[in-house]
């Protein structure tokens, strides 16, 4: 396949360029992925009589190949990126596609495992991607369209998913059929119609570790802990405690998918305008207060409509977390997006293994206290990122670093 350099593909048509596969890709990959999540806990829940510990354990299995990413490293020694992300996009389509084939434990553990070895991998090389292929300058407004992209692209899905789900009879196979498929179809298509692009900046292809990127790991740790109480047990309390049928579960992702259509690029020129600290300290606090009032629905008896405004308020906050992208892009040698790409994802997903499962016992006893612990979490992201200066770059990664090159390490 023809490999063109990235500053030559601006003279390709539009269709064929960097920026394109970007866009494509981010609408090809919520089609399936969102799809399976607004299905899951209704699925789950009817179909195995899962319970929260099973839910926990389901989580568990999803995020073990998120911990074992850094595994792309050995991969782009053998495999282009772009190749690895779109062979990855097809895997979690196939995976997606036949979810509803296995309607057991340890049928859903399996092929959730399949589906998820293709996320990861496809959402590693999918950030490096753009943050190699994006100018530092634009990066913050075009990774908040893409967000807006992803956005879109889920509604089309979800909207058809609520407005048909009752008057066609619909079933779990077929929608995880036509969603999966759809995923896997697109990235083929990529696969053959784009070129093969090359960044001006050579990857390392071994792992990085580096001492003056320790902010931004002790952020992706936490950002992972935090967003896997969010993702795991926030839509199960919507099914669990509030009763939402299918549709009402769609119907509440579609009011996300909207807001986020909607104010997705105004985060990107937030970021823009107001920097990666200050936009990630709004984020934090946000996170802390959504936390909280998680936990008062149980301690204190709360209703339905607070708990689906707080899961709006809680999506679009999470939104937010490009600026850590941002602040990482700024702060690395070219050289290392790659590796660190992979690494970051790896320590995002170090609570993500163990927190599902042990936060499913933990639901059993006391529910509004996986969400206080959420909010402590997000306590502690708040105060890391008061270190993080106004303008980072090389050598001026934290407020206690001066503003000098960094030397390698």
């Amino acid at each position: 396949m023809k490999t063109i350099p990235l500053d030559d593909a601006r003279q390709m048509p539009l269709w064929r360029r960097p920026r394109t596969l970007l866009f494509l890709m981010a609408a090809a990959m919520p089609v399936a992925f969102a799809t399976w999540s607004a299905l899951l806990n209704n699925f789950v829940i009817e179909v195995a009589q899962f319970d929260g510990s099973d839910i926990g354990w389901l989580h568990t299995v999803r995020e073990i190949p998120g911990f074992l990413a850094i595994g792309v490293i050995a991969l782009i020694i053998f495999i282009r990126e772009q190749v690895l992300g779109l062979v990855s996009l097809a895997m979690l389509g196939v995976a997606t596609a036949v979810t509803a084939w296995f309607p057991s434990l340890g049928g859903i553990l399996t092929i959730t495992l399949l589906s998820s070895i293709g996320f990861h991998y496809y959402e590693t090389v999918n950030q490096s991607l753009q943050l190699q292929w994006l100018p530092k300058a634009e990066a913050p407004r075009v990774l908040g369209r893409l967000l807006a992209t992803g956005s879109a692209a889920t509604l089309v899905a979800y909207g058809l998913i609520m407005l048909l789900w009752d008057p066609l009879g619909l079933t779990y196979n077929i929608v995880y059929m036509l969603s999966g498929g759809f995923t896997a179809l697109v990235a083929i298509y990529a696969l053959i119609a784009f070129p093969q692009f090359e960044a001006p900046n050579p990857q390392n292809k071994k792992m990085i570790l580096r001492k003056r990127y320790w902010l931004y790991y002790l952020l992706q740790f936490m950002a992972g802990a935090r967003r896997q109480i969010f993702v795991v047990f926030a839509g199960f309390m919507m099914v669990e405690r509030f009763g939402f049928d299918v549709h009402e579960v769609t119907g509440l992702f579609l009011i996300n998918l909207v807001a986020n259509m909607l104010i997705a690029p105004q985060m990107g020129r937030a970021v823009a305008r107001f920097g990666e600290a200050r936009v990630l300290r709004f984020e934090y606090i946000g996170l802390v207060t959504v936390f909280s009032l998680y936990g008062g629905i149980y301690y204190f008896g709360w209703g339905v409509l607070l708990a689906s405004a707080l899961y709006v308020i809680d999506n679009l906050l999470f939104g937010l977390a490009l600026a850590l992208k941002t602040y990482f892009q700024k702060i690395a040698d070219p050289g290392d997006i790659a590796p660190t790409a992979a690494v970051a994802f790896t320590i995002n997903h170090i609570a993500a293994v163990f927190l599902p499962a042990g936060l499913g016992y933990l639901w059993l006893i006391s529910p509004g206290a996986v969400f206080v612990l959420a909010a402590c979490m997000a306590a502690g992201s708040l105060i890391l990122s008061l270190l993080m200066p106004r303008h980072p770059e090389p050598g001026h990664e934290t407020i206690f670093a001066r503003p000098l090159p960094a030397a390698a390490e």
